[in-house]
């Protein structure tokens, strides 16, 4: 089983007390082919680009600017301790054992703009590119179709080496639409979480995002390798609902 799950954009460099061996991004060759185009770009470009302030356009600038494929401690982290959105405090990868980081290195991917698709301990610098940024690369439109197959046929060997052909897609919309699902020879499972409120269940967006790490972290902490134990994930409250779920979108409510 592999699961995979979007990046954010918090980030947070420092020492990790981590006993599992960083690794170093498969396509950097790629990265470095989109870093190329943005580096020509002014701030202002890239502040009407990304839709950014006036200061996280100029710090994004000097971020490429700096940007290097040399990835090393201490300018570079590992993915899974660098990213601090609201999926990677739900996921809580500081309190994860060594035991658990490395089941996530067999069984965790993390969707990037940058990277295309990255292992939990694959060493990255810091970086602001959402997957659904509309730049041109390489005769490419944008970045879903830059990364497309790449990370599709990644993600199909990934499933292949595990020897199950089910991936546990809990990455946002923006995100998995890089991954052609015709394409992968994979039962995708969606899991969904909603809240009640005013009468009905609604998946909200912050809530969603938490429930996402959390049910990752889940994953990790368990060694999960069969889907069908997810049914138990009781995070932040939330339960499975059978009268909700269909075969492949299991919704968990609370």
């Amino acid at each position: 089983m592999l699961t995979i799950i979007s990046p954010a954009k918090k980030l947070a460099f420092g020492p990790v007390d981590s006993q599992v061996p960083a690794t170093l991004p498969t396509d950097l060759d790629r990265s470095e082919k989109i870093m190329a185009v943005l580096r020509k770009k002014s701030v202002k470009a890239i502040k009407n680009l990304m839709d950014l302030s006036d200061d996280l356009a100029e710090l994004n600038v000097k971020r490429y600017a700096e940007w290097t494929t040399e990835h090393s401690e201490p300018s570079a982290r590992q993915a899974l301790f660098a990213f601090k959105g609201d999926v990677y405090q739900g996921l809580n990868a500081d309190t994860l054992s060594p035991s658990q980081v490395g089941f996530g290195t067999e069984h965790l991917r993390i969707l990037s703009g940058l990277h295309g698709l990255l292992r939990p301990n694959d060493l990255i610098r810091p970086y602001r590119l959402e997957m659904g940024t509309q730049l041109a690369v390489k005769g490419k439109k944008n970045l879903h179709q830059f990364w497309g197959d790449r990370v599709t046929d990644r993600l199909q060997a990934d499933l292949d080496a595990s020897g199950s052909n089910v991936l546990v897609n809990l990455a946002s919309d923006e995100y998995f639409k890089v991954v052609n699902a015709k394409k992968l020879k994979a039962r995708i499972i969606t899991p969904v979480f909603k809240d009640l409120k005013n009468g009905q269940y609604k998946s909200l967006f912050l809530y969603v995002k938490q429930a996402r790490g959390m049910m990752a972290g889940y994953i990790l902490r368990n060694e999960i390798n069969d889907p069908e134990q997810l049914k138990q994930f009781d995070g932040g409250g939330y339960r499975y609902s059978e009268a909700l779920s269909t075969p492949d979108v299991w919704v968990f409510t609370r």
